[in-house]
């Protein structure tokens, strides 16, 4: 009970030791981002664990570049996880603050893939932690009955090594990565995410996400975003004062303004083709999530009286619009949905 309690205040850790020897309607996974220094050969890389009548362990790999997603299952007897740290096993591949190590020579739906590789990350830079407020959810962390849990573990950091997937090498050396995780029952019923740090210097990120989150009394409108430049962290959150101005999702576009007690944050992603990924819907993992990790999203970040901070273009930005949006949009002032 002490170590799941801790964990509130530690989103990279496994939570669910606890669950494990019993089925149950939980899951959790790491999503891991890649990218080369050249933006040749994007990848992300996503372990995980699913506690339903199906119980199993997986990595999917989704190629940024070719925009196909592969799903590779394990025994959950092959899954481990320290208690104490984010350190995580899936039979010969192993998952870590410091970086990931891939063995994998396995076939899926999709036929046979090979996979090996090892990628050192530098240096990250977390969503902050503190006592009262434990990570991007804020407040909400202490709720127990949240369908959805995320935290972000790093929204930019540096990369070494390489990665050979069916014969092509990719060297990651002096490349971008990102890393977030979910964990809970399934993913929102409808929501849109984006995020990309490969601005036009480093240091930059944007990370943003608007879903419809049940609750006790029905369900309300959630988001959380983030824009970091120059060391410091803008938030635009449910909790914390934040107000969406505008929203516009149309079949390839998701644009987004939002502001809080002192900025405003427009955000504009523009999707191009994407693989399919599986994902967490009742009670069982569905091929369901459509994402792209080679859109562009652009930027203007300005105080409230206009004066502009920050406008510029991300590239290798991921987009994923999913599920039924109506009541993330309809009845809001300023939403608009267009298919």
């Amino acid at each position: 009970m002490i170590h799941r309690i801790m964990n509130t205040w530690r989103p990279e850790r496994f939570h669910y030791h606890h669950r494990l020897a019993r089925v149950s309607d939980h899951f959790e996974g790491w999503y891991i981002k890649i990218v080369d220094p050249g933006d040749e050969q994007p990848y992300a890389i996503i372990p995980g664990v699913f506690l339903g009548q199906d119980r199993h362990a997986f990595i999917q790999v989704l190629d940024g570049r070719t925009g196909t997603g592969r799903y590779h299952r394990f025994a959950l007897e092959q899954f481990t996880a320290s208690r104490d740290t984010f350190d995580v096993r899936i039979g010969p591949n192993r998952f870590h603050a410091g970086g990931f190590t891939l063995d994998l020579d396995r076939t899926d739906a999709a036929g046979e893939q090979r996979v090996k590789g090892e990628i050192e990350m530098g240096e990250l830079t977390p969503w902050p932690v503190t006592f009262f407020s434990p990570g991007v959810m804020g407040p909400y962390s202490f709720i127990p009955f949240m369908q959805c849990n995320h935290g972000i573990l790093s929204m930019d950091h540096g990369l070494m090594g390489f990665l050979n997937v069916d014969g092509r090498e990719t060297r990651y050396d002096g490349g971008r990565g990102y890393m977030e995780k979910d964990w809970g029952k399934a993913f929102p019923e409808g929501y849109a995410w984006t995020q990309s740090n490969h601005f036009d210097r480093c240091g930059i990120c944007v990370t943003a996400s608007v879903a419809t989150i049940p609750w006790v009394t029905g369900e309300f409108r959630g988001f959380l975003v983030g824009f970091l430049i120059d060391g410091e962290l803008h938030r635009f959150m449910t909790y914390n004062g934040g107000v969406i101005e505008a929203l516009t999702v149309c079949e390839r576009q998701l644009r987004l303004t939002i502001r809080n007690r002192t900025h405003r944050h427009e955000v504009d992603s523009e999707k191009s083709e994407g693989g399919m990924l599986m994902a967490p819907y009742e009670r069982q993992m569905l091929e369901r999530v459509a994402e792209t990790m080679t859109s562009i999203i652009r930027l203007r970040f300005t105080t409230l009286n206009g004066e502009e901070r920050y406008s510029g273009t991300g590239r290798n930005a991921c987009l994923e619009i999913q599920g039924n949006l109506e009541k993330v949009l309809d009845g809001q002032p300023g939403m608009d949905k267009s298919d």
